[in-house]
């Protein structure tokens, strides 16, 4: 008697469930930072069960201002990375072995904070602006380019708002996750303009892995792609689960302050907006990436002659559709 089609794919679903509880393959996921909301869709993932329920037994290894990520990745501490994007086109120049998957973030979340009473961010034309270092390889240059902003405004940013707030006349760089609510707790109602609304057009908070746990674990990286976009999609709509997880492996985050992170990223859409609202959060596109490039070549911060498609794949992300 031969066994109805239906019932066959039933019962090897389940077996392959089966295999999956009983050993699920291990993930070491690195974040950027400490625990916090911008990581709360990997934390409700694993809170929630979803990396189980897709066949992972993934760990999360926390970032920090010196903790370099991409060392820990290349050097197989970590499997997976929690990168950016303009990081994986300018290390192609190194022709270093890796590949972005996928992006959380659909909108860098990089804002200019200033004072009341600036209406237009070209209004800063001129004025002082506190700014990191760093910035001089990411939003400067288009701020420079876009805005005719120069060098002269420059003034040192050293991560607190302090500076901020004794000076009326100074506007600062940020987050737009964290630096407002620090500056309203300082007693300033700030304006703050998200870069990537004014066009600025990296992704962040990308998923970064080495070619060699691409070719050899490919599915499972796709699993936790797959895993991770339902978790940011259970996290935005109720982000308790998350949140406890967050809290437990960084015990000095403020409720309020992760409060206003969720809330923030709801607000502006920095997961769920342009191409994730219509093919799924995760995803990227190859217009999205050729911007990104173009902006590079014209700020002189890659050589044109590389070939920045090497620094992504869409096979993964096509597939998963989780939309918001």
């Amino acid at each position: 008697m031969s066994v109805p089609i239906k019932l066959l794919i039933a019962v090897l679903a389940s077996l392959a469930t089966s295999a999956w509880a009983q050993s699920p393959t291990r993930l070491v996921f690195g974040t950027n930072w400490y625990p916090e909301a911008e990581h709360g869709g990997f934390y409700q993932a694993i809170a929630e069960g979803i990396y189980r329920k897709h066949g992972l037994d993934v760990s999360i290894k926390p970032g920090g201002p010196q903790v370099n990520g991409l060392q820990l990745l290349l050097a197989g501490q970590i499997d997976l990375f929690m990168g950016y994007d303009m990081q994986s086109i300018k290390v192609l120049e190194q022709d270093l072995p890796v590949v972005t998957v996928a992006a959380t973030f659909q909108k860098d979340p990089t804002v200019i904070v200033s004072h009341p009473g600036v209406a237009r961010l070209e209004d800063l034309k001129g004025q002082p602006i506190a700014i990191g270092a760093a910035s001089d390889n990411t939003f400067w240059p288009w701020l420079r380019a876009r805005f005719g902003f120069t060098d002269a405004q420059k003034r040192p940013y050293g991560f607190s708002v302090q500076p901020f707030l004794a000076d009326k006349k100074l506007s600062q760089q940020g987050y737009v996750t964290s630096e407002p609510y620090s500056i309203a707790k300082g007693g300033v109602k700030p304006v703050v303009f998200l870069l990537a609304d004014q066009g600025y057009p990296p992704y962040a908070q990308t998923v970064v892995v080495t070619r060699d746990t691409l070719a050899k674990r490919r599915d499972a990286v796709k699993r936790f792609v797959q895993a991770t976009a339902e978790g940011w999609k259970s996290y935005l709509a109720n982000p308790t689960l998350g949140n406890a997880l967050i809290k437990k492996d960084n015990p000095q985050m403020e409720d309020s302050l992760i409060a206003y992170g969720v809330n923030t990223m709801r607000d502006y859409a920095l997961v769920t907006s342009g191409d994730a609202a219509r093919l799924g959060i995760m995803t990227m596109t190859d217009a999205r990436w050729k911007q990104t490039f173009d902006f590079m070549v014209g700020a002189k911060l890659v050589d044109s002659k590389i070939d920045y498609r090497r620094a992504y794949t869409l096979d993964l992300v096509k597939d998963i559709k989780v939309l918001p």
